[in-house]
């Protein structure tokens, strides 16, 4: 099978879910910029911004969000997908509006759209369930600040969003969501609630993403909060600016997660089809983590992790999507590193470098250690506890990626 005509296999399918999904009115005012031109029924969605889906606590009753994201890449017909996927019963959302951030929790005047889910202004999602948004008319730019509001009257229970946004957002007692002032949102949040992918229609029917399945370096630990410094965000600046493809990016990193036990979030295998597989537009997969499976002394063998990551290609190109890995990075002189689990991490990078198995690499290992001392990250590089880089780290890690790497067909 061609790379063209598997994309047209891909659109057709998404088309075809589209058509089934979405049932409400297409009528409604446009948002920010009006979307015309012909071709527009046969664009196809990707997602712009994502992240993982984990437990966050307790919901709370009468609680408002405006959660500020960052997106990559350009289009229109903004969609925004909500999780329930932790809860323990149905959540209801009654109000949920998507605007353009303009200073802190306001925003710019004119842009806050009000979102709806199968026509319906309001949306219960199952105990474990997701939904989508009917689209917006309209066209988003990429690399927006958008700030995306929603309100439960009624929320209790385990709540499900993403930890560690590295992103300031907004909360609020009471339905707030419709105002584009910030006079009402005067509590503030380093969560992103309910809240775990925003999807567009490029303009190009053959635009992809890649999605970023890490820990708490691909989460952005050590960057600069509200900066978006993260690496994926590096990589999509650099995929924007690019003649490729692949536009979209997703950041699905969970701090503290392994890839073959549960526990910072769900495993890497068990939340793949969830956070991964299931975004719009998907191309492919950059495999990034090992690093605490490796450091938690928990007995996994670099044969044990290596099984993981075969199981993660096997599966993925069951799905028709590439797998980029990258070796994991030096960790000497934080608290857990010893030479047992060096010895793990040098093993697991060889395979990584040169079993074939994947469809290609990188190699932050390579771009992060010292010349001097293999085991430990460069200082230039390092956040301050030898395991996660800081904004520079970042920088060089997006840096080093091949981006026709990204832009490839199975």
């Amino acid at each position: 099978m061609t790379g063209r005509f598997a994309r047209v296999l891909s659109l057709t399918a998404v088309l075809l879910t589209t058509v089934a999904c979405q049932t409400g009115p297409a009528d409604a005012a446009p948002a920010w910029e009006p979307s015309s031109g012909p071709g527009a029924a046969a664009r196809h969605d990707v997602v712009t911004w994502g992240a993982a889906a984990d437990q966050l606590g307790q919901g709370t009753t009468d609680r408002g969000y405006r959660l500020v994201v960052h997106t990559s890449t350009a289009g229109s017909g903004l969609r925004v997908r909500v999780s329930n996927a932790f809860g323990d019963r149905p959540l209801t959302l009654d109000s949920v509006y998507a605007g353009l951030q303009g200073q802190g929790a306001a925003l710019k005047p004119g842009s806050n759209r009000r979102l709806t889910f199968g026509g319906a202004r309001s949306v219960t999602v199952p105990a474990g369930a997701t939904a989508w948004s009917d689209p917006l008319p309209g066209n988003l730019p990429a690399g927006s600040n958008l700030a995306v509001s929603l309100h439960s009257p009624d929320a209790a229970g385990p709540a499900t969003g993403h930890g560690m946004a590295m992103q300031t957002s907004y909360i609020t007692q009471g339905d707030h969501t419709a105002e584009e002032s910030a006079a009402n949102w005067t509590g503030t949040t380093g969560s992103w609630w309910y809240l775990d992918s925003v999807s567009v229609r490029p303009k190009n029917p053959d635009t992809g993403a890649v999605v970023a399945l890490g820990d708490s370096i691909t989460d952005g630990w050590a960057s600069t909060s509200d900066q978006n410094r993260r690496w994926p965000d590096y990589l999509a600046r650099r995929l924007q600016k690019a003649d490729t493809e692949v536009k979209g990016v997703a950041d699905e990193g969970i701090s503290g997660n392994k890839v073959l036990a549960d526990g910072a979030g769900q495993a890497a295998l068990n939340r793949l089809d969830r956070d991964v597989l299931s975004q719009p537009g998907l191309r492919t997969v950059f495999l990034f983590e090992g690093v605490n499976d490796i450091k938690a002394h928990s007995g996994v063998t670099a044969a044990g992790l290596i099984a993981g990551y075969q199981e993660i290609v096997r599966r993925a190109h069951a799905a028709g999507k590439c797998v980029v890995a990258s070796t994991v990075g030096p960790f000497e002189g934080w608290p857990e590193w010893d030479p047992a689990g060096e010895a793990v991490r040098q093993q697991v990078n060889q395979y990584i470098r040169t079993s074939g198995e994947f469809d290609h690499i990188a190699d932050f290992d390579r771009i992060l250690r010292s010349p001097y001392d293999q085991a430990r990250m460069l200082p230039f590089l390092d956040g301050g506890d030898h395991i996660h880089p800081n904004d520079k780290g970042m920088q060089a890690m997006a840096d080093s990626v091949d981006l026709a790497s990204l832009d490839c067909d199975r």
